[in-house]
């Protein structure tokens, strides 16, 4: 039984539900609040939830993230690098409470939940079978990993990708760097994660025809990965600024602007 509709509103400006003839997926996104989108689904709903929640370690944005300058490329040619600042936001303060995850475990069959070695305490469920990112950034003072919780009765799981700054993992082998960097996932969110991340965690996880849902929507690359996965998603995202880059970047990158059309559009926009 499908859940009633969340206060929808169909917009044209930029929309962002499609369905492309080679998958079988659609994605739903939605501006608003998810603990109030929640509410409106049944028990159960979701084959898999992936999330993202704010980690509440200040990663807000307001931080220089790549030098000004220029960059060598392996192909010795020479990239201009400009310096990227993200507006300061206070999403990321704090964690969310524990009725976030209760409301989370309720509505989906199993759960992937990043960033949770930061708020374990608020999961109040124990997991065998954790992922690693590992980011291969050693020399930096980044993080070597990123770790996620999951309600999956299976192995811990590692995920090899190269995410620092220009150096970012060719999509032959993520542990070597992409020599060419225009070929870079262009950042437009200051915790974005890439989309080869996405793409391992649905090949692993989920099914073609599953339908999974993100409550933090952020630079929407969980949605490029869900379209040529062929999932059904369901994201939101409450900050109104990230959710129309999101919508922006997922037409560009999917380049299939040209299929969007009133039938397939199902923009869910709560007007914030």
């Amino acid at each position: 039984m499908d859940a009633a509709p969340f206060h929808l509103e169909i917009t044209t400006d930029a929309p962002a539900a499609f369905h492309a003839p080679s998958c079988s997926g659609s994605l739903d996104l939605r501006l608003g609040d998810c603990m109030e989108g929640m509410k409106t689904f049944p028990d159960g709903h979701f084959d898999l939830a992936i999330v993202d929640p704010p980690y509440g370690i200040g990663m807000g944005g307001g931080l220089d993230i790549a030098p000004v300058g220029n960059v060598i490329q392996k192909n010795g040619k020479s990239l201009a690098v400009k310096t990227v600042r993200y507006a300061k936001k206070q999403w990321d303060t704090t964690p969310p409470p524990p009725e976030y995850f209760a409301e989370l475990r309720r509505v989906s069959r199993n759960q992937i939940v990043w960033g949770a070695n930061h708020f374990i305490d608020r999961m109040q469920v124990a997991s065998p079978c954790w992922i690693v990112w590992d980011k291969v950034n050693v020399g930096t003072d980044q993080s070597d990993c990123e770790l996620a919780w999951t309600s999956l009765k299976t192995a811990v799981r590692k995920f090899d990708f190269m995410w620092s700054g220009m150096c970012q993992g060719s999509l032959a082998n993520g542990r070597v760097m992409e020599g060419n960097k225009a070929k870079n996932e262009k950042r437009i969110h200051p915790t974005q994660k890439p989309v080869q991340l996405y793409k391992w965690l649905l090949a692993n996880y989920a099914k073609p025809g599953h339908r999974v849902l993100d409550t933090h929507l952020g630079s929407g690359s969980i949605a490029i990965a869900a379209h040529y996965a062929g999932i059904h998603l369901t994201a939101y995202e409450i900050d109104a600024d990230y959710f129309h880059a999101a919508k922006a970047r997922i037409a560009r990158e999917t380049s299939q602007a040209e299929l969007f059309s009133p039938q397939n559009n199902k923009l869910a926009d709560t007007g914030l």
